[in-house]
């Protein structure tokens, strides 16, 4: 994660709201994410993929290096390992000398979801949490969703340079065609996982993608919170915002944990695995999800959500 400033936002799921629609608004609120809630879990109970087991997890994450080129070519051969060797490819960045790492899992259809996370870390601390955490995650994701039927095809993005201006996640968005931005339903960043439970950067996120991992989450019964980080910094997802493509970071700060990034704490140590590999429990089944549900016009989450 890039940081701009030193506070982090409240945490909350809902924002704001006037005092004197507080108690309806909460009630609308209430009755839309049950409706989410229940219509998700059907959806639900139909999605598949395959969830591997924490020691994986764990030595993929221990396997980070120091070099941001070492990192690029670790990440490379844990995707080759995971299956995708044909439709992966290191597209160059301006700026830096680390390419962006592409890994493209083809599906049933056109429309896309890319899930996004970067490699590269500042000079203090081994850069474990930010972002090692969430960039050793995606070739255990791609893995989950290879062996199985999909309508989507994902397109799994370790980004470059994103400590220096978010400069991959720049270089991947200007790359895109009119009809790549038009045809890619959802983008999922996970920047800074491990610190703490699953939490979502709400205020810079899709509403219904915001409400359908919280509707996963309560199915799974694994933890997750709201936590607004403007204030502090900015991601990759940002990029894609600017194209209108909707967008969601997940994340695990909070005003205790914020002052381990970019300094010399964030190393291993740092890490909380049982609540990274929660994390990790959800991304799967989320991506999954994600893959039943949009796209369809008469879903009911989207109905309600709108």
């Amino acid at each position: 994660m890039r940081i701009q400033d030193s506070e982090a936002g409240g945490p909350t799921m809902g924002g704001t709201h006037n005092p004197n629609r507080r108690d309806e608004n909460h009630l609308n609120q209430t009755l839309v994410l049950l409706a989410v809630f229940a219509s998700s879990a059907a959806v639900f109970a139909g999605s598949k993929y395959v969830l591997f087991q924490r020691d994986l997890i764990e030595t993929r994450v221990k396997s980070f290096s120091r070099n941001d080129t070492e990192r690029e070519r670790i990440l490379k051969n844990m995707f080759v390992e995971a299956g995708c060797g044909e439709h992966i490819s290191e597209p160059a960045v301006g700026g830096v000398k680390q390419p962006d790492l592409v890994c493209v899992l083809p599906g049933q259809t056109e429309r896309v979801i890319i899930v996004g996370a970067h490699f590269d870390h500042v000079d203090a601390g081994d850069g474990v949490v930010d972002n090692w955490s969430g960039a050793s995650l995606l070739p255990t994701l791609y893995q989950g969703l290879r062996t199985l039927p999909r309508q989507h095809t994902f397109i799994f993005v370790s980004f470059s340079g994103e400590e220096r201006g978010e400069l991959g996640s720049r270089a991947y968005v200007k790359s895109m065609s009119k009809e790549d931005v038009g045809k890619t339903s959802a983008m999922v960043n996970m920047d800074t996982l491990g610190l703490g439970p699953t939490a979502v950067w709400v205020s810079h996120s899709d509403r219904h993608l915001t409400m359908a991992i919280g509707a996963i989450a309560q199915v799974l019964k694994l933890p997750i919170s709201g936590v607004n980080v403007e204030r502090v910094g900015s991601t990759d997802s940002e990029q894609f915002a600017r194209k209108n493509i909707p967008r969601i970071t997940i994340h695990s700060l909070t005003q205790d944990t914020l002052h381990i990034l970019h300094s010399p704490s964030d190393n291993l140590s740092a890490l909380r695995v049982d609540d990274y590999y929660d994390s990790y429990r959800l991304m799967a089944a989320y991506l999954a999800y994600l893959d039943t549900m949009l796209d369809k016009p008469s879903s009911p989450e989207i109905q309600t959500a709108q």
